[in-house]
C-alpha cells in the first residue's frame, strides 16, 4: 500500500513574514520555532523525511504540523488545550520576566537570582526557574572570551586550518609549545579515597616541591606512509623554557621525524619562538616552514588540546613529592598515548571559522549602546 502524499502548504505573504519572524525571534519557546520552520520548509517543496532531518524532529512530528497548519493556518501551530488546573501566569506576563532578565539587573547585584527574580515579579521561585529553562537562560553563569586584534588574522587562519585540512603532499605537519610552570604539588595529609556515597577527600593546603617545563609536539597530519603516526606526540620536561631550550627541543623533534619529509610547524607567538637563534636554526633548515597562529588564539593549535588531556587526567588531581616524580608521571602519560595515538579530526573550513567570528562580532556590537 503506497504512503499517503503530504499535504502540499502555500503561504501567503504575511503568514510566512509571520512565520520567519517566529524562526527568528529570540524569545520563543524552541517546539513554536521547530513548527514554524516545518512549515517554511514545506511551503518550499521539501518533502517530510527532508524537514524532519533538518529540524531535528521525527517524521510523524513533520506530518502532525504541516496537517494542523493546512486545516487551521497559523492557529494550528498552538498546542491545544490540556486538562489540569489552568495556567497561573499568562504569556504577556511570561514575555515581561524574560525581558526583565534580559534586559535589566536587580539593585543590589550583578545578575539575577531566582529568589530576586520571584520576588520582583510576584511568582514563586520554583516558576522562575521554570520559565528560564524553558527558554534556556541562566543568569549565573558567565564565559570569558577575547577577540585577536592580529592584522594577519584572516591569512593566518587560512594557512593554519589549510594544513590541517589539506596537508602538502609527503609533509608531516606538527604543532609545537611549552606548558611552563607545572607544579609538582603534595598534599600536607594523605588522601582519603573514595567509598560508597562518599566522593575522594583531599586537604585544600599543598606543598610545593618545584616545577618543570613540558616543551611538546602533537603531530597534526602525515601526508604520506610514515613510522611516526598523526596524533603520537614528542614531549621532553626542560626546566626553564627559554630559547635555547626550545631549540634543543626542536633539535629533538628533528631526530624523530623523517628526514624525507617537509615539516610544518605551527607555534603562537612567544618570544622564544622568535628569536635570533630560533630563526638561525629554521634558515639552516630550507625543509623545516614555520606557521604562527594569530595572537590570542592558541584554539588554533592542537597540541593545547593535549596539554589540557595531560591537566584534566595526570595533573591536576596527581600527587607529586618531587619534580622528578612529576616528570616521570608525565613521561609516563606521552608513552601510553603513543601507543594508541589518536589524531584530531578539525571539521571546521577557515570560511566557516571566519563566519562564525563574523556572527559573533555583530552581536556584540549589537548589544552595545548605540551613541556616544
Amino acid at each position: 500500500m503506497a504512503a499517503p502524499r503530504a499535504v502540499r502548504i502555500k503561504l501567503s505573504a504575511d503568514e510566512r513574514a509571520t512565520l520567519e519572524r517566529r524562526v527568528r525571534r529570540r524569545n520563543i519557546a524552541r517546539a513554536d520555532a521547530q513548527r514554524a520552520e516545518i512549515v517554511l520548509k514545506a511551503a518550499d517543496g521539501a518533502n517530510n523525511s527532508e524537514i524532519a532531518a533538518a529540524v531535528g524532529v521525527t517524521r510523524q512530528t513533520v506530518r502532525i504540523w504541516r496537517v494542523r497548519f493546512a486545516e487551521q493556518r497559523l492557529d494550528g501551530l498552538s498546542d491545544e488545550p490540556r486538562c489540569g488546573a489552568p495556567r497561573r501566569i499568562d504569556d504577556d506576563r511570561i514575555e515581561a520576566i524574560i525581558v526583565k532578565t534580559l534586559e535589566a539587573k536587580p539593585a543590589n547585584a550583578t545578575h539575577w537570582s531566582t529568589r530576586d527574580m520571584a520576588k520582583a515579579v510576584g511568582i514563586s521561585t520554583s516558576s522562575v526557574h521554570r520559565i528560564w529553562r524553558a527558554f534556556s537562560l541562566q543568569p549565573h553563569r558567565a564565559e570569558t572570551f577575547k577577540l585577536s586584534s592580529d592584522p594577519q588574522f584572516v591569512e593566518k587562519v587560512r594557512d593554519i586550518v589549510g594544513l590541517y585540512l589539506d596537508p602538502p603532499d609527503k609533509a608531516l605537519v606538527i604543532c609545537v609549545d611549552e606548558k611552563s610552570q607545572i607544579q609538582a604539588l603534595d598534599r600536607t595529609q594523605p588522601l582519603l579515597p573514595m567509598r560508597p556515597g562518599q566522593i575522594e577527600r583531599r586537604t585544600h593546603d599543598y606543598e610545593r616541591h618545584g616545577t618543570t617545563t613540558l616543551f611538546a609536539g602533537f603531530i597534526a597530519a602525515v601526508n604520506a606512509p610514515a613510522t611516526i603516526r598523526a596524533g603520537e606526540v614528542i614531549g621532553r620536561c626542560k626546566s626553564r623554557h627559554r630559547s635555547s631550550e626550545f631549540r634543543a627541543f626542536l633539535d629533538e623533534v628533528e631526530n624523530n621525524v623523517p628526514t624525507e619529509f617537509d615539516i610544518h610547524v605551527v607555534m603562537d607567538n612567544a618570544s622564544s619562538h622568535k628569536t635570533k637563534m630560533i630563526r638561525d636554526w629554521f634558515a639552516k633548515r630550507p625543509r623545516w616552514h614555520m606557521h604562527f597562529t594569530p595572537t590570542s588564539s592558541s584554539w588554533l593549535n592542537q597540541v593545547e588540546r593535549f596539554f589540557a588531556l595531560l591537566s584534566q587526567k595526570q595533573i591536576k588531581r596527581g600527587a607529586h613529592s618531587s619534580v622528578k616524580a612529576l616528570i616521570k608521571d608525565i613521561e609516563s602519560f606521552i608513552e601510553k598515548h603513543n601507543v594508541n595515538p589518536t589524531p584530531l579530526r578539525w571539521t571546521k573550513s577557515a570560511d566557516d571559522i571566519l563566519a562564525s567570528i563574523e556572527r559573533f562580532c555583530r552581536r556584540t556590537l549589537d548589544t552595545q549602546p548605540k551613541g556616544g
